[in-house]
């Protein structure tokens, strides 16, 4: 890689996280860190406003712009894929707004590109959610953006239906179902549950506040606590990990 395009790409790693290390941007572009160091000095003293220091980590200061890119055909066409793959599987809403992004790439593309990108031979057929479920899973995911507690009518494994007050955290994609991630008040605890086996739901006006024990970051704590456990071999030790039909 040429020390320019090298140069470009600090750029655009930095300002695509929070806090970039340079352990993490030498791994990305397969120099030394040492060479991270000299390239970074280099931009700031060039004017790029990026702040941090050795052994912290980087980020870009606000208000910095780089001009519009173009696509390379690679990138076009993994763009492509993805929308198409996303498109059969998301809620209708979400699934609007990619047909609508993916219009937006193709139009900047040149026109051998963008015909190279559209006929590419790799479709998702629409053969995902049906239109409850798809409801369902936009309703849901509505309601984890605003802090909406909501009621669902639900139905596990075995069948056994429950009505449950939740706080929605997260909507989680398992390859063929949907689920929905929530702090389950009746049972004061994390829950997960399945978007296909829920027989009804309302979004009740009342908000929550994030609370400390029952954010999503404190279940993303738990189940990677209840993996290492598991890893440990030490599985009576552990509870069971919040998902499909964990439990009840």
């Amino acid at each position: 890689m040429r020390r320019a395009d090298r140069l470009f790409q600090i750029v655009q790693l930095i300002r695509g996280r929070r806090l970039s290390t340079a352990a993490f941007l030498a791994e990305r572009l397969e120099v030394s860190q040492r060479t991270i160091y000299r390239d970074v000095a280099d931009l700031q003293h060039q004017g790029v406003p990026i702040e941090g220091e050795a052994g912290v980590g980087y980020r870009l200061g606000a208000g910095f712009e780089l001009p519009p890119l173009m696509f390379s055909q690679g990138e076009a066409n993994a763009l492509v894929a993805a929308a198409r793959l996303a498109q059969a599987w998301l809620d209708p809403g979400l699934a609007r707004e990619v047909e609508g992004a993916l219009g937006k790439i193709l139009s900047v593309l040149p026109p051998a590109a963008r015909l190279a990108a559209e006929s590419q031979a790799l479709y998702a057929p629409m053969v995902g959610l049906d239109a409850r479920a798809q409801a369902t899973l936009q309703a849901l995911r509505e309601a984890v953006q605003s802090c909406h507690v909501v009621q669902i009518d639900y139905a596990d494994v075995q069948g056994r239906p429950s009505l449950r007050r939740l706080r929605p955290l997260g909507c989680f994609y398992w390859g063929k179902v949907w689920t929905l991630s929530a702090w389950c008040e009746l049972r004061n605890d994390f829950r997960g549950f399945r978007i296909d086996r829920i027989a009804a739901f309302t979004v009740l006006p009342e908000r929550f506040r994030q609370e400390p024990g029952k954010t999503l970051a404190d279940l993303l704590r738990q189940v990677e606590d209840e993996r290492n456990c598991w890893a440990a071999d030490a599985p009576l030790e552990c509870a069971a990990a919040p998902g499909a039909d964990g439990r009840s």
